[in-house]
């Protein structure tokens, strides 16, 4: 077995495989970005002389419920924009940020328009002197595309109530990811609303152009690197299950071969959202982490039976096509300061750590893991792992028994043990993958040892 940076022939010469493009701008331009927007689609109301109707206690109620739709609404495209899964933004936010972003968002988008419902059926009650419920039912049965956007608020509501971790505890990665396509609906549903009785669409062309830009750019993003990238990336690379290999208990291997895979741009520790096309459940797709380093000949991606849908994946034959959409990621060796790392992996958290070991870069001389695990059955990569830590300038320590078990009388991952164990974890960058618990956990731990902020690269699986 070689670990080295990989390499591929070509032509009689050897040449390096291809990563994934670089992008100069930073979360932090794309923050500006959306703030600037915001306060564009504000500044628009006032123009429009939001401002003035301000004067009445049922002008308040309007006004303010206006300004929650727009804002709302654009929220909901922010969405979109997020749920694309572009290059430029996936590689410069990082998948653990984004997944924030993208909650956040979700959850002030649900009460904005909640709140422009709630406020807009007040203020115009108390306009004509009507009454809260028979204003809601002249709403519903007279304005245009109100009852349809009623129904596309209903199913925002539904995507936010099976996002909330008591509910998604409770749901299959596959129902809940169902339960969110709906949510494409509900942004097209309150669209058609907005075109017909919105403020900013009545009477200016420009704030027209400006909303339907927003909604081409939102929905070209969607489409361009969900649908059509993913079609070609397919067709081009043609992937197929060449061999199943078992791991550990309940943890198996996939490698898939197929064409041009050296052409194929992609670093250690991204991941694809891959399609098994066999079975019943085709459809579904999985999010899987590649475990070794590219070669430019195939991938291998490694899965531990969850009880859900990952349990058919051990059944699969060689040659079953699959259809895939990425690399995402910015968990990346890419985004090391230095020249010494500190991985921590918990349990099945050890697949995109293991690929990025073993892709060496000259610079980075000084690499330690640490894999924590409750038992010897759930270590994967044993031996691979043990080979790795033999290559000069990388060392790899087994954590293995329950807290509090004779093997582990200690917690590793406490703040003082991470210390003993890596007495200059405060000079290195750390890397660190694992459940929703081990990640709360080691989070809790390097806060507490003051470790800045920009040294720490996190992948959550969960």
């Amino acid at each position: 077995m070689t670990f080295q940076e990989p390499q591929v022939r070509s032509s009689g010469r050897r040449r390096p495989l291809p990563v994934p493009r670089s992008w100069s701008i930073t979360s932090r331009d794309v923050l500006i970005v959306l703030m600037v927007n915001a306060l564009i689609i504000v500044g628009m109301w006032v123009r429009h002389g939001g401002l003035g109707q301000l004067d009445t206690p049922a002008g308040i109620f309007i006004g303010i419920g206006q300004v929650t739709a727009l804002l709302g609404t654009y929220l909901a495209l922010v969405q979109l924009v997020l749920m694309s899964r572009a290059p430029w933004l996936d590689r410069v936010v990082g998948g653990d940020r984004l997944a924030v972003w993208h909650r956040w968002a979700g959850f002030a988008c649900l009460w904005l328009l909640v709140g422009h419902a709630v406020f807009t059926t007040a203020g115009f009650g108390m306009s004509d002197g009507s009454g809260v419920v028979a204003e809601i039912g002249t709403l519903l049965f007279t304005y245009p595309w109100v009852l349809m956007a009623t129904v596309g608020l209903a199913l925002l509501i539904a995507v936010a109530v099976s996002s909330i971790r008591a509910a998604r505890r409770r749901l299959s990665y596959e129902t809940w990811y169902g339960i969110h396509l709906y949510a494409y609906l509900g942004i097209a549903l309150a669209f058609l609303h907005e075109i017909v009785v919105g403020t900013d669409f009545l009477n200016d062309q420009v704030a027209v152009g400006y909303w339907v830009a927003l909604y081409v750019v939102a929905c070209g993003l969607l489409l361009s690197y969900r649908v059509f990238q993913p079609i070609l990336f397919s067709v081009r690379h043609r992937l197929r299950v060449e061999r199943i290999v078992e791991e550990a208990p309940g943890v198996v291997s996939i490698h898939l071969i197929g064409q041009r895979m050296e052409e194929l741009p992609i670093r250690a520790g991204q991941y694809f959202q891959f399609r098994f096309l066999s079975g019943g459940g085709w459809w579904r797709h999985h999010p899987f982490s590649i475990s070794a380093a590219p070669n430019g000949l195939s991938l291998r991606l490694t899965v531990k039976d969850l009880g859900d849908d990952t349990h058919r994946l051990a059944t699969l034959q060689p040659g079953t096509r699959v259809f895939a959409e990425g690399p995402y990621g910015a968990f990346t060796r890419e985004r090391m300061r230095g020249s010494k790392a500190l991985f921590i992996a918990g349990g099945i958290g050890i697949t995109p750590l293991r690929a990025m070991i073993e892709e060496r870069q000259p610079r980075q001389r000084d690499l330690m893991l640490l894999y924590r695990t409750s038992s010897w059955d759930d270590v994967v990569f044993g031996p691979e792992l043990e080979a790795l830590g033999r290559v000069p300038g990388t060392s790899v320590r087994f954590l293995v028994g329950r807290r509090g078990s004779p093997e582990m009388p200690v917690d590793p991952l406490d703040a003082q043990w991470l210390l003993y164990l890596v007495p200059d974890i405060r000079d290195r960058d750390i890397f660190y993958c694992g459940s929703g618990p081990f990640m709360d956990h080691v989070a809790e731990s390097l806060k507490t040892l003051r470790i800045p902020g920009r040294q720490i690269h996190a992948e959550r699986f969960s």
